[in-house]
């Protein structure tokens, strides 16, 4: 098996034998909703697109069922923003319209979550 190469802070494999530029994605067993918001979003503020989406999509995977919709658009909202600063604006901006149709999918939304910005954001990167 191939080891797990490093990253940089966008989540860019580094050549083999180079040192990771990322902190490593932080621990999540056991958070809330609203836990897992707040992280996702603290990692969006340092410049970690990436990692907010690793966590949004941990969330995504291992919640109930009827909030698996709606995490998924996150992991997909902090994607399009990951694919923005790598400097893919076509990546970013289907990414962004792909985030707001799975949220317009979404039967519930979990709450402690700021909907409106993720809509807004999402609406501006994908115009």
């Amino acid at each position: 098996m191939t080891p797990e190469r490093n990253r940089d802070h966008l989540g860019r494999p580094l050549p083999v034998g180079e040192p990771s530029t990322a902190p490593p994605v932080p621990g999540i067993e056991g958070l809330s909703d609203r836990e897992f918001w707040g992280l996702g979003v603290r990692l969006l503020a340092d410049g970690l697109p990436f990692h907010a989406h690793e966590v949004f999509e941990e969330r995504w995977r291992s919640c109930p069922a009827e909030h698996r919709v709606a995490w998924r658009a996150l992991a997909q909202w902090a994607a399009a923003i990951t694919h923005d600063e790598r400097g893919n604006g076509v990546g970013a901006q289907r990414l962004a319209v792909r985030a707001l149709a799975t949220l317009d999918a979404a039967d519930t939304l979990p709450d402690g979550v700021n909907w409106g910005l993720v809509r807004s954001d999402c609406a501006r990167r994908s115009s």
